[in-house]
């Protein structure tokens, strides 16, 4: 993987904005899943020049929560782009609309499971 560091301190305030004020799902999956895993999640991490919802550094993967806004264009644009960009980095991108972590949350649960292959 590659590990291109760029520091962005109007990132980083961005990231810890988005701590404080998680939505809803992200609170779910980060409460009642990810931070009692055998691997360590952070939450709204920077990598490069975005933020990802969750971040397993052990295992490469990042999980992004979408909103309905994410379905439409430019941002489901942006999305494709972001998720190539993560991949040629060597990232695995997990996402999930709100709407399936809600409706399946046990399901979603088992598919991050899956992929961190534990």
């Amino acid at each position: 993987m590659s590990k291109i560091k760029i520091r962005n301190g109007k990132l980083v305030q961005n990231a810890k904005s988005l701590r404080k004020n998680a939505t809803k799902e992200e609170k779910k999956l980060w409460y009642r899943f990810l931070n009692s895993l055998p691997v360590k999640f952070t939450r709204q991490k920077v990598i490069n020049r975005y933020i990802v919802d969750f971040f397993c550094a052990e295992r490469g993967i990042v999980i992004e929560l979408d909103g309905a806004q994410h379905y439409e264009e430019p941002a489901a644009e942006q999305d494709r782009m972001r998720d190539a960009f993560l991949a040629d980095m060597g990232y695995t991108v997990l996402r999930y609309s709100d709407k399936e972590l809600n409706a399946n949350f046990e399901g979603v649960c088992q598919d991050i499971w899956n992929h961190l292959g534990i």
